[in-house]
C-alpha cells in the first residue's frame, strides 16, 4: 500500500499529514524520527501536536492500530467533560478536573455541547456521600452548584433521591473531536501510520530506540523518544520492550455504554446519581442520543493484568460473547427517575476500560506518566479522563526538559 495524502491542503506552510499505512509505509518513510507516539487516541494525538508545537520537533510520527483515529476508548465513553463533581472521594482528581475544565472547553469549543442542563443527584440510600458532604466538596474545589428548581427536582422519586443539584458540566462530540485532532495534526505536520499494531519497542546501536515490532515483523527506525499511549494496550507493549520496561498494576473492565433515545422531557437533560451503585445518563453528541451507564451493569467482565496474560486486552474483548444489559440499566434507573421507562435502546458500545489498581478504593483517576529505565527514551502514559491531558503536558515538559 502506498503512502497517500490525508486531509486538506497544506496550511501555514506545514507539511501535510501523510498516511503511511502498515509496514510498507513505515519502510518508505526512511525511518528516522524525533519522536514516535504509539496510539492514536485523543491523548496520543494531543501529545504529538504538543511535541511539534511546543518542543519544536521536526519529525513526529503517530502509529495507530485501527483504521482511523480515536476509534476506541476515546469514542466509547460517556463523552463527559469533567468539572470535578464526579469524584467526591478523590479530592486531587476532582480539583485537577476543576482546573482543567475551562482550558479544555476554551480550546475545543467547536467540539463542546453545553445546550443541556446537567443534574447531579444524591441517593437517599446506599450512597457513599451525603448531600451535605457533596455541597461542602463542591465548595472546597470551587465548583458552582445549586439546588435544582422544582421542575427538575420533581422528575425524581424523593424517597430515593435526597438532593438534586444543577451543575456546570458539558459533553464533547467524539466524532467532531476526532476530525479536529486530525486537522490539528495536519496543520502541525505530524505524520500518521494507520493499521499498524506495534507489539514491541527495542533499543539498538544507532540511537536510544531503533526498532518497532509490528505484527511480528521488525521495522528499523530511529527515534530519541517513544511515547506509549495505547491505554488498554499499555502493558501489552512492555514485556517485549526490554527488562527495564516493567509492567503496571492495571485492572481492565469490558464496559458497556448503552446509547438510548430519551423521551422529549429528558432530551436536554443529563443526570448522574451519586455515589454508589447508581446510573448516569447524558447527551452523546456524536450520535444525537444519550449515553447510559450503570455502576452495577456497565462492567460485563473484569480482570487484573496477568490473569489473561497470553491475550491482549482488546483480544479478550473480541473473544467474548456479550449480551446487552440495557434493560437492567433502564429498569433500575426508572426507580429513581420514572420517565426513564420511556427510554429506547438504540445500540451499545463495548470497550476495554483501564484503571490503576491503586485507585480501586478512592475512584481517583490520576494520570500515569512513567519514564522507563530501558529502553532509554521510552515513556508510558495513561490518562483516566480527557481533560487530564493538561496534566500530561506539564509532566512532559518537566521530563523532556530534564532529558535534554
Amino acid at each position: 500500500m502506498q503512502a497517500r495524502s490525508f486531509g486538506s491542503a497544506v496550511r501555514n506552510g506545514a507539511e501535510s499529514v501523510t498516511l503511511l499505512c502498515g509496514t510498507e509505509g513505515l519502510r518508505a518513510a526512511n525511518g528516522r524520527w524525533d519522536a514516535i507516539v504509539v496510539g492514536g487516541g485523543f491523548y496520543g494525538c494531543a501529545i504529538a501536536i504538543l511535541l511539534k508545537q511546543e518542543f519544536g520537533l521536526d519529525r513526529v510520527l503517530v502509529v495507530e492500530r485501527e483504521a482511523e483515529l480515536m476509534q476506541r476508548a476515546s469514542f466509547a465513553n460517556q463523552a463527559r467533560v469533567h468539572n470535578g463533581y464526579h469524584y467526591p472521594r478523590s479530592f486531587m482528581t476532582a480539583f485537577r478536573s476543576r482546573v482543567n475544565f475551562p482550558r479544555f472547553v476554551e480550546r475545543y469549543r467547536d467540539c463542546i455541547a453545553d445546550d443541556f442542563t446537567m443534574l447531579y443527584c444524591i441517593g437517599a440510600q446506599n450512597s457513599l456521600v451525603t448531600r451535605y458532604q457533596f455541597e461542602k466538596f463542591c465548595h472546597d474545589i470551587g465548583a458552582d452548584v445549586r439546588l435544582a428548581g422544582g421542575a427538575e427536582a420533581d422528575l425524581f422519586d424523593t424517597a430515593l433521591i435526597d438532593g438534586v443539584y444543577e451543575v456546570a458540566e458539558y459533553a464533547f462530540d467524539a466524532a467532531r473531536l476526532a476530525r479536529r485532532m486530525r486537522d490539528d495534526m495536519e496543520a502541525a505536520g505530524v505524520r500518521l501510520s494507520l493499521e499498524s499494531n506495534v507489539e514491541a519497542v527495542s533499543a539498538g546501536q544507532d540511537g536510544p530506540l531503533t526498532s518497532l515490532t509490528i505484527e511480528g515483523e521488525q521495522i528499523n527506525v530511529s527515534s530519541r523518544w517513544v511515547f506509549n499511549c495505547t491505554y488498554g494496550g499499555l502493558n501489552a507493549l512492555l514485556p517485549r520492550s526490554g527488562e527495564g520496561a516493567g509492567r503496571f498494576g492495571l485492572k481492565y473492565e469490558i464496559a458497556e455504554i448503552a446509547l438510548v433515545s430519551m423521551p422529549e422531557r429528558l432530551a436536554k437533560i443529563g443526570i448522574t446519581v451519586m455515589d454508589g451503585p447508581f446510573f448516569s445518563c447524558m447527551p452523546f453528541p456524536a450520535t444525537g442520543q444519550h449515553s447510559l451507564s450503570h455502576v452495577r451493569y456497565t462492567p460485563h467482565y473484569s480482570w487484573v493484568d496477568g490473569d489473561e496474560e497470553a491475550l491482549h486486552p482488546y483480544d479478550v474483548l473480541a473473544g467474548r460473547q456479550l449480551k446487552s444489559r440495557v434493560r437492567y440499566m433502564i429498569g433500575d434507573a426508572a426507580r429513581y427517575l420514572p420517565l426513564m421507562r420511556e427510554a429506547r435502546h438504540c445500540r451499545s458500545l463495548y470497550e476495554v476500560k483501564t484503571v490503576l489498581l491503586t485507585n480501586e478504593l478512592d475512584d481517583g483517576r490520576p494520570i500515569l506518566f512513567h519514564q522507563h529505565a530501558s529502553p532509554s527514551g521510552l515513556y508510558s502514559i495513561l490518562g483516566g479522563k480527557i481533560d487530564n491531558v493538561y496534566d500530561v503536558a506539564e509532566a512532559m515538559r518537566e521530563a523532556l526538559i530534564a532529558a535534554s
